[in-house]
């Protein structure tokens, strides 16, 4: 069964191509989500909008559309720690502030890190680590305030080019920066990053702007020109189509994870860190597809 979470009015009109930076109107985002976690079935949702590990949100304020995508560390399970009670906790820690208006729309960073210390306090105990990748658009200026924690990421396609994207924060080969919650006393031998390490940035959008949002799941598995393939289908922005196009992306995704014949960018990553590695990368796939459109009541 295939979960699709949607945002945004299904009616929301977007046009493709430029626009000037006198227009008055506010913007949207349309917004469809898919993904798989590798040891559940396809498609299957479990409970706080987690794929497997992966966790996401899709929320909204007066003056703003927020986006986050977390993935869990997996090796916390080797110590009876289920990795997506942290990604989905933090996520929805996120979700909540922004509902609840506690953020600046230019300022994705402050969401991160008021999640990140509300999880550090909270009286209920909470151990993992995860990667995390905070996306805001600001409807009246028309920018796109993003933060990006670790190999989770985003990409901005405009006229079938990546004209932004976030750029991937590892310590070393396959070690993304992460926050953590360690058990007491075993801090100093849990890698943890602090929010404030995340890479920010801000920059214009225009109506029909496609921005896609995803865990390394995603781009593990699929280089850029897969995916601008796979957006070209893109042929209209309605709903149902970002819906499909989501759900196409995820698909192929998952397949390749398992081909071990394919060269993926990760098995490429690795082989340039000197590992002789060949064949797609399982994992948990979360992918948020967003278009940029004009906002309606």
């Amino acid at each position: 069964m295939l979960s699709v979470l949607s945002y945004g009015r299904l009616v929301a009109r977007a046009v493709f191509g430029g626009l000037s930076q006198t227009d008055g109107r506010d913007y949207s985002l349309v917004t469809a989500s898919c993904g798989f976690g590798k040891d559940f079935r396809k498609g299957i949702l479990k409970k706080g909008m987690c794929y497997g590990d992966d966790a996401c949100f899709i929320a909204r304020h007066r003056s703003a559309d927020v986006l986050g995508v977390a993935d869990g560390v997996g090796g916390w399970r080797d110590y009876g720690v289920d990795p997506s009670q942290f990604s989905g906790t933090l996520m929805k820690t996120c979700e909540r502030l922004v509902k609840e208006g506690r953020f600046v729309p230019s300022n994705p960073v402050g969401v991160l890190t008021t999640s990140y210390y509300e999880l550090l306090q909270n009286k209920v105990p909470l151990l993992g680590s995860s990667t995390a990748c905070i996306v805001v658009l600001d409807r009246q200026s028309h920018r796109l305030h993003t933060a990006n924690l670790g190999d989770s990421g985003f990409l901005v396609v405009r006229e079938g080019e990546v004209v932004h994207r976030s750029d991937e924060q590892q310590h070393y080969f396959n070690t993304p920066f992460q926050l953590s919650i360690a058990p007491p006393g075993a801090e100093g031998a849990v890698l943890s990053d602090s929010p404030d390490a995340a890479d920010s940035s801000s920059f214009d959008v225009q109506l029909g702007d496609i921005i896609l949002t995803a865990s390394d799941g995603l781009f593990d598995n699929m280089p850029d020109y897969m995916i601008l393939q796979e957006l070209k289908k893109l042929k209209n922005t309605n709903y149902e189509s970002i819906q499909q196009t989501a759900r196409s992306i995820a698909e192929q995704a998952h397949v390749l994870a398992y081909d071990p014949n394919y060269m993926s960018p990760f098995a490429q990553f690795a082989c340039d860190n000197g590992l002789n590695v060949r064949g797609g990368k399982p994992d948990d796939i979360t992918v948020l597809l967003s278009i940029v459109a004009e906002y309606t009541d």
